[in-house]
């Protein structure tokens, strides 16, 4: 399992990981976390993309958020996390992949090696680094290849529940908060073009899904997720940017020659 150096506000997201992982495992590994995940998240994440047989990067995957998804789909995968716990519960569970514990501000990684690089609430973390972060995935992604990521939004009613949330609940570091989509986007203007973005996110996704976070006992959740499973896939026709919980991004990096040298 290769390591890669990490500094700065990363250093946080390392040793919370590396202190929820058991409790994250359970509550995020439980059957309807899981469904709620490749349902909502892990289908419109990869929706359109041809991955047989393309390298794919899964930045900052934790145990495998997307991993089971993608090489259902024919992909060859590289997991990175921070977390060392993290990783060695990727590298036993997902053995056909690649497993790097390190930072995604400084992979160690050639050049242009990926077709697609997948994120799953992880850009969130990286706060005040974010664009470092982002200029390291853009240097390692192929021209046309794709970045997709999922996260907490800017500009949306939750994100006003989640400031005062985080400010309370110790389970959050200090620099977590959304991420404003269009001022990411304004910045790397001229290297990626934003093909898609969808809002989703209701109940199901604060009940279900982050059940770790509201603090709801595991041997709870058969009662209650299924129905909000349902009333999740019809309320995601009606939901825009102001009620959702997170937004579904597609960016594909733009040939080189398009690229200036720097923002």
């Amino acid at each position: 399992m290769g390591k890669r150096h990490a500094e700065g506000s990363e250093m946080l997201q390392q040793a919370h990981y590396d202190k929820i992982s058991h409790d994250y495992e359970s509550h995020y590994g439980d059957v309807y976390s899981l469904a709620y995940r490749e349902r909502f998240i892990n289908a419109p994440l990869l929706a359109g993309l041809d991955l047989t047989g393309r390298e794919v990067f899964e930045a900052m995957c934790g145990s495998g958020t997307v991993t089971g998804d993608l090489l259902a789909r024919g992909a060859q995968v590289t997991g990175l996390d921070i977390s060392p716990r993290m990783m060695a519960v990727f590298a036993a569970r997902w053995p056909e992949s690649r497993a790097i514990t390190g930072s995604i501000s400084a992979t160690g990684l050639p050049d242009a090696s990926f077709d697609t690089i997948t994120i799953v609430g992880g850009l969130h973390h990286l706060h005040p680094n974010l664009d470092r972060a982002m200029d390291e995935m853009y240097r390692i992604l192929k021209p046309g290849g794709f970045l997709c990521f999922m996260e907490p939004h800017t500009g949306s009613l939750p994100d006003l529940f989640r400031k005062l949330w985080y400010h309370f609940d110790a389970s959050f570091e200090s620099n977590e908060a959304a991420v404003d989509l269009d001022a990411l986007a304004k910045r790397n203007a001229g290297r990626f073009t934003v093909v898609s973005t969808k809002y989703r996110g209701s109940i199901a996704f604060l009940l279900v899904f982050n059940s770790m976070i509201f603090r709801v006992p595991l041997r709870l959740k058969r009662f209650y997720a299924p129905p909000l499973l349902a009333l999740e896939g019809l309320m995601g026709r009606l939901q825009g940017k102001r009620l959702s919980c997170f937004s579904i991004s597609q960016w594909q990096k733009l040939p080189e020659e398009s690229s200036p040298a720097g923002r």
